[in-house]
């Protein structure tokens, strides 16, 4: 019987990617910018497509239907409509918007099949859900529950910035929806944007920045009520109309009007890259705050409408991991289950699955207890050929072990010694997050970690905290939490009896000494306020990880590591074996281990293959 296979795309806005659906199994997905090496790839994903396919060894003749992850037609109604209300205000930004739609987004459905017909083959029919459907869709369909609520959170789909709907069996019902300009996630975006970083990337500074915030300040406070009083008009159903008078995004170039927001309050927008004062710190952790109140409102409301004891969430917003770690204490629901790949680029697996189980109407038959996305290990893998043919490109020093067990326990005495390790193992990871494929690694016992993968290692803020990753057994040793958290998207407190005490008047330090004050017995994954966002490991989903990092316990007692992203600031998570040797021998990593190879910086050949490259990587 010919199987049914779909793929799904999303693209032309940022984060572009592709899916690949088997008779409803999630065969594979990948970020386009894993293969450009351009950060937020937004061009037609047509490295990810190939990589998809060619995994499942099939062409696209094989392909049943293509599936879009939002209808084009819509969202140029939408701006249309935008511009007509706004008048005369936005005539440069659609003078810059509005030619490009007529001369090539209109007609979405043509650049679709052209760039499809690069990949060689048959041109598949192709499907069109609605943006929200497919964050929805996404939420749901891989999610361990056959009834949930589905929250879904972002800047602007089509019409759409949030809707609440009800997932039954192979039914998505949307119940409420919120419509543009009035929209949660470029709420958030407009603060991260006065805070002096880059939209669409920076709001998890922003999440990260706000701890340092001082919330007994009155300068804090006001903040809040000046947001509350003068931007926004937050119901208690958690709906909420926006002050436009404040944003520019609906028909400008930019995300706020600076002048008001500096009269409002008091100081003007922040220059990237300058100092981080105290005020930036306060505004982020006042919106912090209201965004927090606004999910659980909306949390609340689905509950509400649903009577569902589970919920699920995709979305942009739905990464804010401290708001869904703040919901999941609330124990309003029984169960919680975050998407992964929450952003634009999930969106292409959410169509994939509309199109499976609501176009196609197929049944849910594959509901598990956990869900149904491998741990998001869904990229590309290599081979011991491809990286020996690297090191031989770069005449490259490594010993290899025949025993990974071997290459555990040597990992794991780096470790203890306090290097920092790059950890590139299977399948790469679908979703913004390195969960233990494409990761560098550290003790989180070392009380200079911290300091040491940032400045020297990521090269980016010295504020940005690091997670951990722990054995899925021993979550509850660390952390104040009673479920897993396999995707890096809940943030919990650390345990009490492995914290230390602060001194007095502690918030009115400055940055860097409340940054570097020792907090836990892990310092390097506790964050100012004593919070971590965790990643458990599952020997189960990645039995590699696992063991590396139960072979790192036996040796010290601490079944956790610190786990951040292969990659530095400005630059996507490495994909291939090369970008990993590339990032290993550019930065002031100690050892780098790719499958059963362990590379010794030491050991290394003079780097001479790019003399710039702090400034190919300079600060962004």
């Amino acid at each position: 019987m010919k199987k049914e296979i779909i793929l799904g795309i999303s693209a032309y806005y940022h984060d572009s990617a592709a899916a690949l659906l088997i008779d409803g199994d999630i065969f594979a997905a990948a970020h386009e910018e894993r293969f450009t090496r351009k950060k937020q790839d937004s061009s037609f994903p047509i490295n990810a497509c190939r990589f998809v396919l060619d995994y499942a060894g099939i062409t696209l003749d094989d392909v049943t239907a293509v599936a879009f992850y939002d209808k084009p037609y819509i969202k140029f109604e939408r701006l249309l409509e935008t511009y007509h209300a706004f008048a005369p205000k936005g005539l440069k930004s659609f003078n810059s918007a509005i030619p490009v739609w007529i001369k090539e987004k209109l007609f979405m459905k043509d650049m679709l099949r052209e760039e499809l017909a690069k990949l060689g083959g048959r041109i598949p029919k192709l499907y069109f859900p609605e943006h929200h459907l497919s964050h929805a869709a996404s939420a749901f369909y891989p999610s361990p529950f056959e009834d949930a609520a589905i929250l879904t959170l972002d800047g602007v789909g089509e019409w759409g910035t949030l809707t609440i709907c009800h997932g039954k069996g192979n039914k998505i019902k949307v119940l409420k929806e919120l419509d543009f300009p009035h929209s949660i996630g470029l709420f958030y975006t407009a603060f991260t944007y006065y805070c002096g970083f880059k939209v669409n990337s920076g709001e998890y500074k922003l999440m990260g920045l706000a701890p340092y915030g001082n919330k007994h300040a009155e300068e804090t406070k006001e903040i809040k009520r000046k947001i509350l009083e003068n931007m926004i008009d937050l119901r208690e159903d958690g709906s909420f109309l926006l002050n436009m008078d404040y944003f520019d995004y609906a028909t400008g170039l930019s995300m706020t009007n600076d002048a008001k927001w500096e009269k409002l309050f008091g100081f003007p927008r922040r220059k990237s890259e300058s100092e981080l004062n105290q005020h930036y710190m306060n505004m982020a952790f006042a919106i912090q705050e209201i965004t927090e109140e606004m999910v659980l409102k909306l949390a609340e409301t689905a509950k509400e409408l649903t009577k569902s004891e589970n919920i699920v969430l995709a979305g942009g917003v739905a990464l804010n991991c401290v708001a869904n770690g703040k919901l999941l204490r609330t124990k309003m629901f029984k169960g919680l289950w975050v998407q992964p790949a929450s952003g634009d680029a999930g969106g292409s697996l959410g169509a994939a699955l509309a199109v499976h189980y609501i176009s196609f109407g197929h049944e849910r038959t594959n509901i598990e207890k956990r869900d149904s996305m491998k741990g998001a290990y869904l990229g590309p893998e290599f081979s011991d050929r491809d990286i020996e043919n690297v090191a031989r490109r770069y005449d490259a020093k490594y010993k290899k072990f025949d025993d990974f067990s071997e290459l555990c326990d040597k990992t794991a005495d780096l470790l203890n010694n306090d290097t920092v390790i790059g950890w590139f193992q299977g399948r790469m990871e679908f979703g913004p997050r390195a969960l233990g494929n494409r990761s560098i690694l550290g003790d989180p016992r070392c009380p200079e970690m911290q300091k040491k993968l940032n400045l020297k290692i990521k090269y980016r803020e010295g504020f940005r905290p690091f997670a951990p990753s722990v054995l899925e057994e021993d979550i509850s040793t660390f952390f104040d939490i009673d479920t897993i958290s396999p995707y890096m998207l809940l943030v919990a407190p650390v345990l009490e009896s492995r914290r230390t005490k602060l001194p007095e008047k502690y918030e009115e330090l400055p940055l860097y000494e409340r940054l570097y004050f020792l907090r836990s017995d892990v310092p390097s994954i506790t964050h100012i306020d004593f919070s971590a966002r965790i990643q458990s490991v599952s020997r189960e989903t990645n039995p590699k990880y696992w063991q590396l990092i139960n072979t790192f316990k036996q040796k010290t007692g601490y079944g956790i590591v610190v786990n951040t992203s292969f990659n530095v600031r400005g630059e996507p998570i490495v994909c291939s074996p090369d970008d990993a040797y590339r990032c290993f021998m550019r930065t002031e990593m100690d050892y780098l281990v790719m499958g059963n190879y362990l590379f010794d910086k030491k050991e290394q050949p003079n780097w001479d293959k790019a003399d710039n490259w702090k400034e190919e990587f300079k600060l962004d």
